[in-house]
């Protein structure tokens, strides 16, 4: 089995103090795709290069603590992409494209953080821009390879996907315009919601994320805003899902998927 996890950090130095290596060197996933790490790349030099034997590719953002991602692996890959050729959104820290070509083989675990809208109607608009550039971009990569893309999207798609769907109807992150998105990225795309796959009606256990307002997490009311997008053929290896809750890095749960697949 390939066990690949995604994890919102909320800051690599906060989820770090909170025992992520620990949980790591016990879990021992072979790649995990992590987001918001919020760091540059002199705060993680000498201390976060490398997590539980996992060595880490990054993408920073330019503006000091804010966004990042990663994508943490045991397995050499043979090219490694950085941003997905945005002039707006690749300072901002939300792509990194681990390659693993063998012959005629080729395949792709992508670490990505796409813009909340939540801050207001600015970064709403954003939202908007950065799914706009970004659907070509999964449909044209969908067409030269596999890949499996690992992060945190920022949309529930379906209503079993929050708790309190009926109140935020109006709100980032259900809205209608994202939702059908997401559903066209499914539909015509022809991507797959691997975690939907296996769990095609799980509601409850099924979040990832819980605001830090009105004990959310205590009363479970949560979104998922997590998620694994991959194409057909390396979706039909999923074999189990695991939200991990028994511990909490961040605000949002590491997501892990099991594969049938070998890099």
């Amino acid at each position: 089995m390939f066990k690949l996890t995604s994890l919102n950090l909320n800051g690599i130095r906060s989820a770090s103090s909170k025992g992520l290596e620990a949980w790591l060197a016990q879990s021992r996933p072979d790649c995990i795709c992590v987001q918001e790490v919020k760091a540059q790349a002199a705060d993680v030099a000498g201390r976060f290069e490398q997590l539980a034997d996992l060595r880490a590719y990054f993408h920073f953002a330019q503006k000091k603590g804010y966004s990042g991602v990663a994508v943490y692996t045991r397995h050499e890959p043979s090219d490694v992409r950085v941003g997905y050729g945005s002039s707006e959104f690749d300072a901002e820290g939300r792509y990194v494209e681990l390659r693993f070509d063998r012959g005629s083989v080729k395949r792709s675990i992508i670490s990505c953080y796409f813009p909340s809208g939540s801050s207001g109607e600015e970064r709403q608009q954003a939202k908007y821009r950065f799914l706009g550039e970004f659907y070509p971009h999964l449909a044209q990569l969908k067409r030269e390879r596999e890949f499996i893309l690992c992060g945190d999207v920022n949309i529930a798609h379906q209503e079993i996907d929050l708790k309190n769907w009926k109140g935020n109807r109006k709100n980032s992150g259900f809205l209608p315009d994202e939702r059908a998105w997401m559903s066209k990225l499914l539909g015509d795309a022809g991507l797959v919601d691997v975690y939907r796959q296996l769990h095609p009606e799980t509601t409850d256990d099924c979040y990832t994320w819980w605001s830090n307002r009105g004990q959310a997490y205590a009363k479970n009311v949560g979104w998922r805003l997590d998620y694994h997008l991959a194409t057909p053929a390396l979706a039909q290896g999923a074999r189990s899902a695991q939200i991990y809750k028994t511990e909490k890095f961040s605000d949002h749960a590491p997501l892990t998927i099991d594969y049938d697949l070998s890099l």
